[in-house]
């Protein structure tokens, strides 16, 4: 249970932290928490096929491969929402 509190307030944090540092037309504070708590994951799947365990990391280190993934996340919803392209 506290495991997915965490997960949900890590995700939450790093989502507003991506979405501070890439800028944009930005999606509200609900969607970047949703975006945070995806890109955790994503950071997490990320960092482990590149060798990395982070199964045991200290909340630090948690946060910084959450904002990691949820900006990864961030560029490829831009990528896929681009008129242009």
């Amino acid at each position: 249970m506290f495991s997915l509190i965490g997960t949900i307030i890590f995700g939450g944090i790093a989502g507003l932290i991506a979405g501070t540092i890439r800028k944009g037309r930005g999606y509200g504070i609900l969607w970047n928490i949703i975006i945070g708590i995806i890109g955790g994951g994503i950071g997490h799947f990320i960092f482990n096929v590149l060798g990395f365990n982070t199964a045991g990391a200290n909340w630090i280190a948690s946060l910084i491969v959450s904002v990691i993934g949820s900006l990864v996340l961030l560029v490829i919803l831009n990528v896929l929402g681009r008129k242009d392209v």
